[in-house]
């Protein structure tokens, strides 16, 4: 006899029991909640424990947009989005002000999330201090007793050899003054957008079978020294060379015609919406 597929992939029972771990890691800010991890029929490391999250939360009527390193059409991004639209049904956007669902590798969108929208982020490694220690029944005494000395001397290292801390991703933060926390490989440009955010975030990491969150309006703080300030990355007197955004993430390349160095939105489906905007104007304008 052939059974009927479940929705969303998972059976009632998985799916359940990923959002009771998830109700927790709301109730805790930043605190890693264990799970058990299912069998996905994609490689782990490749977003597992996102896609379990989305697949978990995902109603019928949800508007889903999943973005990797902040391309829509990446091969990790079509992927899952198949994975989602074939097993539920919903319908799927580029437009982040549409979804209400968003799965993201490695970026924040540009555009501000709202708090009737859910930002999930794929971490391959949700323990910040695995840095410095390797057994795992260690990290979680150090975040019990808010042991956090040698996250700061892994920045004071940094500073010292190369005169400013090395992070370029996944620089930690602080959560609710309370615990360390791995924000996902996302940018350091994108460390302040989890400040205060409207949006729910939810952070799911499938090969280490953790969970945890950030609740709205929640005080992420990244760390620093007072005498050494976190600093995002400096895009100043650069702009994206299609849409002429000056306030975003940028990515450098190189201009294959003149070999000279331009710089383009790292978040595409933000530059064609802000380039198709540009021409309206610009229609508009001649028409007038």
């Amino acid at each position: 006899m052939k059974t009927k597929p479940h929705f969303a992939f998972l059976d009632e029972g998985s799916k359940k029991e990923i959002r009771r771990t998830i109700l927790k890691a709301v109730a805790i800010p930043g605190y890693q909640v264990p799970f058990a991890s299912r069998e996905m029929p994609i490689a782990r490391g490749w977003g597992t424990g996102g896609l379990q999250i989305t697949l978990s939360l995902i109603g019928k009527e949800d508007v889903l947009k999943v973005i990797d390193q902040g391309a829509d059409e990446s091969v990790n991004a079509v992927s899952i989005k198949k994975l989602v639209q074939s097993t539920t049904g919903v319908e799927i956007t580029e437009q982040t002000a549409d979804a209400s669902l968003i799965q993201s590798r490695h970026r924040i969108p540009e555009v501000p999330l709202t708090y009737k929208q859910i930002l999930v982020l794929q971490v391959p490694m949700p323990e910040p201090l695995r840095v410095y220690e390797a057994k795992e029944y260690k990290t979680k005494m150090l975040h019990a007793e808010q042991e956090y000395s040698g996250a700061w001397l892994m920045l004071f290292e940094q500073i010292m050899k190369y005169g400013k801390t090395s992070t370029d991703a996944d620089h930690p933060v602080y959560v609710n003054d309370r615990y360390v926390m791995a924000p996902s490989p996302i940018p350091r440009f994108d460390n302040p957008k989890m400040n205060q955010s409207e949006a729910l975030i939810l952070l799911g990491a499938g090969r280490e079978k953790k969970i945890y969150a950030i609740p709205p309006f929640t005080d992420v703080t990244s760390l620093a020294f007072e005498d050494y300030p976190f600093a995002k990355e400096d895009f100043t007197n650069k702009h994206c060379y299609l849409c002429g955004a000056d306030d975003v993430f940028l990515d450098e390349l190189i201009d294959e015609h003149s070999g000279e160095t331009i710089y383009q939105c790292n978040d595409t489906s933000y530059c064609m919406e802000r380039l198709n905007s540009n021409q309206k104007e610009e229609v508009g304008s001649v028409d007038a």
